[in-house]
């Protein structure tokens, strides 16, 4: 097979791995198109991508601007092209907390149902892990064969801490909703003037905290 038409084909690849919601595809996108750069894994799976994005990924990967460009030069090796280039300082975009559950069914519907989230994508059959996501915040559920923290050593360790644009009004849709309450909503002061959070518990016992805006 031609170096040609193997590029061809990871391209179709791309486009079959991004259909089947396979989420390790979303880094590679993420990385070799400038128009994804700012996406998160879940906005990218969610988003379309076409036969013309795979092949316009795969010609920046190859140094090229263009699928066309890539198409110009056949099979002979490149000149003087160079790589695109990308800053040298790495930027965190975001970060995806991990919540072990021992009901991965019963965590999904508690998310979704008291808390607002949706589901992003699952994996396995039964699903077994997954990721929900609200707006921009967004958590992983692994599902484990016992429940992952020791509450005896504190009955107060987060698993997850959200910040939110209004954490009253984010307390008054959940408590509508039947989220169960760890804490209520209070004012944080060392988190700034008019500032406060609240914690909700899973039904693993999970705790999570939103903070946010109180006035």
């Amino acid at each position: 097979m031609s170096r040609l038409e193997n590029l061809k084909k990871q391209a179709k690849q791309f486009v079959r791995w991004h259909r089947e919601g396979r989420h390790p595809v979303a880094a590679i996108i993420r990385g070799n198109l400038r128009g994804w750069a700012d996406l998160t894994d879940a906005q990218i799976m969610a988003g379309p991508f076409r036969l013309a994005d795979a092949q316009r990924l795969i010609a920046r990967r190859e140094g090229h601007e263009t699928w066309a460009a890539l198409i110009a030069q056949g099979d002979a090796p490149m000149a003087t092209e160079k790589p695109a280039t990308y800053p040298q300082q790495p930027v965190l975009l975001t970060a995806e907390p991990n919540i072990f559950v021992t009901d991965f069914a019963r965590a999904q519907a508690y998310y979704a149902e008291a808390l607002g989230f949706r589901t992003a994508f699952t994996y396995g059959d039964p699903p077994f892990y997954g990721q929900v996501v609200r707006d921009g915040a967004m958590i992983c559920l692994r599902q484990v064969r016992a429940p992952a923290l020791d509450h005896s050593v504190g009955d107060d360790l987060l698993s997850a801490s959200v910040v939110v644009s209004n954490a009253r009004l984010l307390f008054l849709e959940l408590e509508g909703r039947g989220a169960v309450m760890r804490q209520a909503l209070k004012r944080a002061p060392w988190h700034g003037q008019g500032q406060g959070n609240f914690i909700v518990a899973d039904p693993d016992g999970n705790l999570i905290q939103f903070g946010g805006r109180t006035d």
